[in-house]
């Protein structure tokens, strides 16, 4: 069986493992297309409120955006010698289609 989604990276900090190697720890959320017209409200005046909400989260990338959902999915915490031997040079806000199949996990860069 084959599971295919789709992660974006969040976030990459600096860590020490337990035996106190340097490391990496890696926080993937899920990015979901969610529909915008699923919410639409009814009174001019909470269309007009939603539409300058909408018009603040293109101006400041900060805020959340309604029409992408993110879950938080996967952590790796990787000593050095682990992140490179996964061959995988994770950037912040890139995306990457992760495949489950016969008891492995494939990242593909999109």
């Amino acid at each position: 069986m084959n599971s295919l989604f789709r992660v974006r990276v969040n976030k990459i900090e600096s860590t020490r493992d337990l035996d106190g190697n340097l490391g990496k720890r890696i926080e993937l959320l899920e990015e979901r297309e969610v529909n915008p017209y699923i919410v639409r409200p009814q009174s001019d005046d909470a269309k007009m409120a939603q539409d300058i909400m909408q018009a603040l989260q293109t101006q400041m990338p900060f805020l959340p955006q309604r029409n992408q959902m993110a879950t938080p999915k996967i952590i790796l915490f990787l000593t050095e010698h682990e992140y490179d031997s996964l061959g995988i040079n994770f950037d912040v806000n890139q995306i990457y289609e992760v495949g489950l199949e016969n008891q492995a996990i494939r990242f593909r860069k999109v």
